[in-house]
């Protein structure tokens, strides 16, 4: 008596796709794993950090990196193995909360404004309110990021309000990671050498609350979820890939801020080109 399989197989004239093992589910939570273990090193590293000793911010910013690449992998990994699950859609989200939310946000704070020298006469209260902004605003960046991935979770086909071209995929809003990489990126461009300058953190200030509004924002950010070594050019792509990796390990200081802030300003390009094109086209 021939089994229900074999009767499909005869049926069709295709054998049934094979299941993954149980034990393929693990290789992409392990990646996770790493991420998580990245933002809890660099939370450590964080809090060891100080004016007298910077390296701890620098191995707190690359930690970061690190955990970037992290996060790209498992997600390939469990779309190429077929082994995507709601497990590891939830624990994903997780960890990128503490890698790319608790993580930027404590190390903003620590390097940018802890750090700041105490300052004498009425200069004493322009101190004391930087710290207070620089704790309220980091914040909002830890919020954001947790938004945005809320938002990401449940969205079905997100679209953005300045939409790209047809067929192309786009990021509604900053991604968490690319928002924990340009804190990431200027922190270790400094060599972890903290910010000493009161007008410098005012800077920095707005530049971690720009962040933090790019991630809930609606504008759309180029995915690269086209890329792929599957395309027509393979060999080209990877030599590409191979090149860049070269220089992140040569000029790694240069390379991330570069890309960092970078993708950060294509967003905002992306945004103004759409609303001047908007406004030269004639009404209807």
């Amino acid at each position: 008596m021939q089994s229900a399989a074999t009767t499909h197989e005869n049926d069709t004239g295709r054998k049934p796709k094979r299941q993954p093992s149980r034990g393929m589910y693990i290789l992409p939570s392990l990646f996770t794993a790493g991420n998580i273990a990245a933002g809890y090193y660099a939370i450590l590293q964080s809090l060891q950090g100080s004016a007298a000793d910077p390296n701890y911010f620098d191995r707190a910013a690359l930690a970061i990196g690190f955990a970037v690449i992290f996060d790209g992998v498992d997600g390939r990994v469990a779309r190429m193995t077929s082994t995507t699950s709601d497990f590891g859609r939830e624990l994903d989200s997780l960890a990128d909360v503490i890698t790319f939310g608790v993580a930027p946000s404590l190390l903003a704070y620590l390097w940018g404004f802890r750090t700041l020298p105490v300052l004498a006469g009425s200069d004493a209260a322009l101190h004391a309110r930087l710290l207070h902004a620089g704790i309220f605003v980091c914040f909002i960046f830890l919020i954001c990021g947790a938004s945005r991935l809320a938002r990401f979770n449940i969205s079905v086909n997100p679209q953005p309000r300045n939409p790209g071209r047809p067929g192309h995929k786009y990021f509604v809003g900053m991604p968490i990671p690319a928002g924990a990489g340009v804190i990431a990126s200027v922190i270790h461009f400094r060599d972890g050498a903290p910010i000493q300058n009161p007008w410098f953190a005012l800077g920095w200030l707005a530049l971690v609350g720009f962040t933090s509004f790019l991630m809930v924002s609606q504008w759309r950010f180029w995915s690269g979820k086209e890329i792929g070594l599957g395309g027509r050019h393979p060999f080209q792509l990877l030599s590409v890939l191979t090149g860049l990796a070269g220089l992140l390990v040569l000029y790694s200081e240069w390379m991330l801020i570069i890309l960092a802030i970078g993708y950060l300003i294509s967003g905002v390009l992306a945004r103004l080109a759409y609303s001047w094109q908007r406004d030269r086209r004639p009404a209807a």
